[in-house]
Parts: C-alpha cells; sequence; structure tokens
C-alpha cells in the first residue's frame, strides 16, 4: 500500500503520470511449474550480477546457479503410483521456486517497461 503510493508520488514529480497512462495486473496461471528452467537461471545470473552479487553468505554465485539447476532440472514427482521428471518450471511450495518466479517476473516486467519507453 504505501509503497505503491511512494513510487506514485515519484512517477508523478518526474512528470510521467499522463491522462492516458494505463495501469494493469497479470494473474499468470502456473507459473511455478511453466517457468522455463534455462532461461530462468540464465535470468538468475544477471540479476545477481546486476546487484554486485559474487557471493551470497559466502557461497559463489556459480555454486547457486549449479544448485537452482538441479533443483528446477533434477526435480521428481509421484502422481499415482508413478514416478515422473519435471522438464519444465520448478516444484510447488518451494521457496527457490517462488524466489525465482519473481526474479523471472521482475525481468519480465523491465523488459516490457523498456519496450514502452523506447
Amino acid at each position: 500500500g504505501a509503497s505503491l503510493i511512494t513510487e506514485l508520488s515519484k512517477y508523478t514529480k518526474k512528470g510521467l503520470l499522463k491522462p492516458t497512462t494505463l495501469f494493469c495486473t497479470f494473474d499468470i496461471r502456473n507459473l511455478y511449474t511453466m517457468l522455463p528452467q534455462e532461461e530462468t537461471l540464465d535470468i538468475l545470473m544477471k540479476f545477481l550480477h546486476a546487484h554486485g552479487y559474487r557471493k551470497v553468505k559466502g557461497i559463489s554465485i556459480d555454486t547457486i546457479k549449479k544448485l537452482a539447476s538441479i533443483i528446477l532440472q533434477d526435480n521428481v514427482f509421484a502422481y499415482g503410483k508413478k514416478i515422473y521428471k519435471q522438464t519444465t518450471g520448478g516444484a510447488m511450495g518451494s521457496s527457490l521456486t517462488l524466489t525465482l518466479a519473481n526474479i523471472f517476473m521482475s525481468n519480465w516486467q523491465k523488459n516490457i517497461v523498456e519496450e514502452q519507453t523506447k
């Protein structure tokens, strides 16, 4: 709530809020399970580099990428009496999948905004 008001105020002070300004929201179904795995890993690395990370709590970003890759690409689940390997996205309920989805969507949003400001 308050952060939205603060950001809108900044936006207005820059003269960007116009009568033609449109606001929109998206409800993306099955986002966690539909994330493209390789692209998500690439975006994770781009995010970490862009924010100046070389390590996170003593873990190198290369190791973080390897661990994220294992979590995304070596995820299996049981359905019925069969075991399946998940080939897209990540596990529902995984805190890492939530974080990766947020980073992925932040990148997507940034790209849309950049396209609109050209």
